[in-house]
């Protein structure tokens, strides 16, 4: 096996390079759904089928039918799956709910403690702004099963709020 070799990078230059394109963010809340959408089809959110049901002041509520595609080898709900749901419902709310002059953010840190599993039907992530400064956010999500409204998971991120880069 071959070993992974880590290289140092400028992260500064590749979050630059990334804030360029949230520069164009809607204003409005509707076509800035629309926009995330579109720009999640061919990106992780649109292969796992994660699809945004409402983008809200402080709030998202996304959904994601379960497949073949989302279980691990046990046949059980793979918890990258849910944890995926959960980080795309609380990243859709972040960009929605930016400070004002902020152009992107990035995860700085997240936590899931998963609580159950399910092998078919739809999860539902209801994710939820718990702090909104300057600097950093704080989301916590709740993940269910939509038919039975059993809790899967509970999940908590920091989001690091990024500015543009001054010259």
């Amino acid at each position: 096996m071959t070993p992974v070799r880590c290289v140092g990078t400028n992260l500064g230059h590749r979050y630059r390079r990334h804030m360029a394109i949230a520069q164009n963010y809607p204003d409005d809340r509707d076509e800035l759904a629309a926009w995330l959408t579109e720009q999640g089809k061919m990106k992780l959110p649109g292969s796992l089928d994660i699809h945004l049901m409402e983008l809200g002041d402080g709030s998202a509520r996304m959904s994601c039918e379960i497949s073949e595609k989302h279980l691990a080898l046990n046949g059980y709900l793979h918890a990258a799956s849910i944890v995926a749901l959960a980080d795309t419902a609380a990243g859709f709310g972040c960009i929605a709910n930016l400070p004002e002059g902020a152009n992107g953010f990035t995860t700085m840190e997240l936590k899931s403690n998963h609580l159950g599993t399910m092998l078919e039907g739809t999860m539902l992530a209801e994710a939820h702004m718990t702090h909104s400064g300057r600097r950093t956010q704080v989301w916590d999500v709740v993940v269910k099963a939509e038919e039975t409204g059993k809790t899967l998971a509970l999940f908590r991120c920091t989001q690091m709020i990024l500015y543009p880069a001054s010259d």
